[in-house]
């Protein structure tokens, strides 16, 4: 029994050797704390002196590497624009167009007609002076103006505006009728027709009339 209880005093003291052991080669490996660590409580720093950096009153703490920093470049200012390039340039005004006066037709002081008897089919061309009236059968035929185109309306045409009435000679005026009144056409003669059962007249041409002959000189 005593031997028994010796056996166990001597396994607890070789406990207690390997332990103590163990952490006397902890405290040889391990380096040595910090200044201001403070076991049990942790890392202090040092308390700072009044007015060094760091310290409320103190000044800022600087830090410099490889001498004094050079002082910041300050940005240069924007080039000044000329306010005329800023500003929108005016439109510039359309060029004015001259409108080409029309020119005036020529005007002719007699006409060319012709007229057919639809009956007989005989026809006639003659001559009416402007303003003076023609008789053909049992028309009456009064030319008002004789006009050829002008060169910048692109045709070549002839144009007449007459009156034509209806007046037979055994008849007396109360039976004149008007057959037609307007413009006559000479490359056209069927866009203005005159409408009478037995006669037809259209327009041929313009004419100027013949200058008076010269009397004998002295």
């Amino acid at each position: 029994m005593r031997a028994r209880h010796f056996a166990i005093l001597g396994l607890g003291a070789l406990a207690c050797a390997a332990s103590v052991g163990l952490v006397l080669a902890q405290d040889a490996v391990s380096p040595p704390p910090p200044p201001g660590y403070v076991p049990g409580v942790g890392y202090a720093p040092p308390a700072a002196a009044p007015g060094q950096a760091g310290q409320p009153g103190g000044p800022a703490p600087t830090v410099q590497l490889g001498g004094e920093a050079p002082p910041p470049e300050e940005a240069a200012p924007p080039p000044e624009i000329a306010e005329e390039a800023t500003q929108p340039a005016e439109p510039l005004p359309p060029p004015e167009v001259k409108k080409a006066e029309p020119q005036k037709r020529a005007r002719y002081d007699s006409a060319v007609l012709q007229a057919v008897d639809k009956i007989t089919a005989e026809t006639l061309r003659f001559e009416a002076k402007v303003g003076e009236p023609v008789r053909y059968k049992g028309l009456v035929v009064t030319v008002h103006a004789c006009e050829h185109a002008a060169p910048d309306e692109g045709v070549d045409d002839a144009f007449a505006h007459l009156d034509i009435q209806a007046q037979p000679e055994a008849i007396g005026r109360q039976a004149v009728r008007v057959v037609y009144r307007g413009w006559m056409f000479a490359n056209s003669p069927s866009l203005h027709p005159v409408e009478h059962p037995l006669y037809d007249v259209w327009l041929i041409a313009c004419r100027t009339a013949a200058p008076a002959a010269a009397g004998p000189s002295a």
